[in-house]
């Protein structure tokens, strides 16, 4: 089994960024974890990051080639990136939407999602453990 996962925008200033939001540990951290959690269900795992809604659409277009699944947080593309909607439905592997923030307690911008209706479920508000349950509910989905 093999799982993606994307960060978007300004994630990469992880522990720099709204620590108050996001927590103050680093995004290296964050990704250590995620590889911990990988291994731990038995996943290879690769982590993508970019701060350009055109790469992350790529990423996934490539990933439903060489991956079983997609945990993806887009940042700020969740609430507007039409772009981003079309890819994640245009490919047929599963793709799990996570925030570490409870979007729905935030910004009001930020109440909608326009990726959520085509990704088969959505994690939020969780902190950084959003990725470690996004990742467990995808590698349960891809064992049934």
């Amino acid at each position: 089994m093999k799982i993606l996962v994307i960060h978007g925008p300004n994630l990469n200033l992880l522990g720099e960024r709204e620590p108050g939001v996001y927590g103050s540990e680093t995004f290296e951290k964050l990704n250590n974890d995620i590889m911990a959690e990988a291994e731990k269900l038995g996943a290879e795992c690769e982590i993508f990051q970019s701060n350009h809604e055109g790469g992350i659409i790529d990423r996934l277009h490539e990933a439903r080639k060489d991956c079983d699944g997609v945990v993806l947080n887009a940042g700020a593309y969740t609430h507007y990136s039409y772009a981003i909607r079309d890819a994640i439905a245009a490919i047929k592997i599963p793709v799990i939407e996570v925030h570490i923030s409870n979007t729905a307690s935030r910004d009001e911008f930020r109440h909608k999602s326009v990726i959520g209706p085509v990704c088969r479920a959505s994690v939020a508000g969780f902190g950084r453990d959003s990725y470690i349950l996004g990742m467990e509910g995808l590698a349960g989905m891809l064992e049934k």
